[in-house]
């Protein structure tokens, strides 16, 4: 048990310092200044690996990109980081229809760019991705499904992009996506680098850490 508590206060530390460190990346993208060590590897990779899947340059209500793919597919971290959030239990009820629970299954990482990666819907969450684990670009995060309020909808991933919020203030709508990913997946897709961070550093700035929740 003791080992247990250990193992839990450690990753709960690795998260906070992670946090910290996000806050000074995002000011030194806004800045134009990278805070990233320079590498010649891929900084990032397409979530989802070792399948065929479509995706549409637009989203309703809000910005996200919804990635249709066989049930199963591997859903992978774009970029190294640190896993942040993970629901393993799928709790949406069409009655209650609550916001926060619309995702079904879900994993959420802090990339070393300071922008938070978000993809929901899964059929399962990978084993060993708990909060504060480390992760590289294409490790498996889960696999691709229809949890959530995408049961009885062609399979898929909703990958969001956002910056980090405290778990604390349930903002579940910045989670689930504030800047439209596509040109980004585009880019990953064919194997080329591109970073959304100065865009989400930006738009930070533009709207605040946490934006009024929506009407719907």
């Amino acid at each position: 048990m003791r080992m247990l508590r250990g193992l839990i206060s450690d990753g709960k530390d690795r998260v906070r310092a992670m946090k910290l460190r996000i806050i000074s990346i995002i000011a030194l993208a806004f800045l134009g200044i990278s805070g990233i060590p320079a590498t010649a590897a891929p900084l990032y990779a397409f979530p989802i690996s070792g399948c065929t899947v479509t995706y549409a340059h637009s989203h309703h209500d809000y910005p996200a990109t919804d990635i249709l793919g066989k049930k199963g597919c591997a859903f992978v971290a774009v970029t190294s980081g640190v896993v942040d959030e993970v629901n393993r239990v799928d709790k949406y009820n069409y009655k209650t229809n609550k916001g926060a629970d619309r995702g079904g299954l879900f994993v959420s990482i802090i990339g070393d760019d300071g922008v938070r990666y978000y993809g929901s819907h899964l059929s399962k969450v990978a084993t060993g991705i708990e909060p504060g684990v480390r992760v590289k670009a294409g490790d498996l995060l889960g696999k691709l499904g229809d949890s959530g309020d995408a049961k009885g909808t062609a399979p898929h991933v909703h990958f969001g992009i956002s910056w980090p919020t405290a778990i604390e203030a349930g903002a579940w709508w910045v989670r689930r996506g504030e800047l439209y990913p596509w040109s980004y997946l585009d880019k990953w897709k064919v194997g080329k680098d591109s970073s959304p961070a100065k865009a989400v550093a930006k738009l930070l700035a533009n709207v605040g850490e946490i934006p009024p929740p929506p009407k719907k």
